[in-house]
């Protein structure tokens, strides 16, 4: 009982990492592997539920089934944030006559973007950048860095033309 209950658990964190992968690898713009990744995913659950199918008198099994698939969730997103599949937009407002975090990315290879606006308090100054997911702990280093009073946010994005600017994505 304890083993098929054991058995249930593991086959469902497989089966549930593996669609939050899939999910992470399809917003992304990679069918494919989305598709192969949906193929595994089902045939592990067809394994975990037809053992629950089998044996429905018994709790155990609905909670190990249960709790499998809360694991693999949890599970599933630090697997996805450890791959960092992808790209994200890195939005910098800064005021004004702060020192310009744009310049220091740029020295580290990053292509930034700078625009003048109106914040709440005054003048500010606006910087993006398209940074693959591996590099954000770095850049946002960078940035707090050359100005801790920045605010910086990050958003995912999905890929429409790979190179827009090949030399400096060869930089990196």
């Amino acid at each position: 009982m304890l083993l098929g209950a054991a058995s249930i658990f593991f086959l469902r964190v497989a089966d549930v990492s593996i669609g939050t992968l899939r999910i992470g690898f399809l917003v992304r713009g990679r069918p494919l592997l989305a598709g192969a990744l949906g193929f595994l995913e089902s045939l592990v659950w067809l394994a975990a539920a037809a053992q629950v199918l089998t044996n429905l008198d018994s709790p155990l099994q609905f909670v190990a089934y249960a709790g499998g698939y809360a694991a693999g969730t949890m599970l599933g997103v630090q697997i996805e944030r450890w791959i960092a599949v992808g790209d994200v937009m890195m939005r910098i407002v800064a005021p004004v006559g702060n020192a310009s975090a744009a310049g220091a990315l740029r020295e580290h290879g990053y292509v930034v973007t700078e625009l003048n606006a109106a914040g709440r308090d005054g003048e500010v100054r606006l910087a993006f950048s398209v940074l693959p997911r591996k590099r954000v702990a770095e850049a946002l280093k960078l940035v707090q860095t050359v100005d801790p009073e920045a605010f910086v946010s990050f958003e995912g994005t999905t890929p429409v033309r790979l190179t827009a600017f090949p030399a400096a994505r060869a930089r990196k």
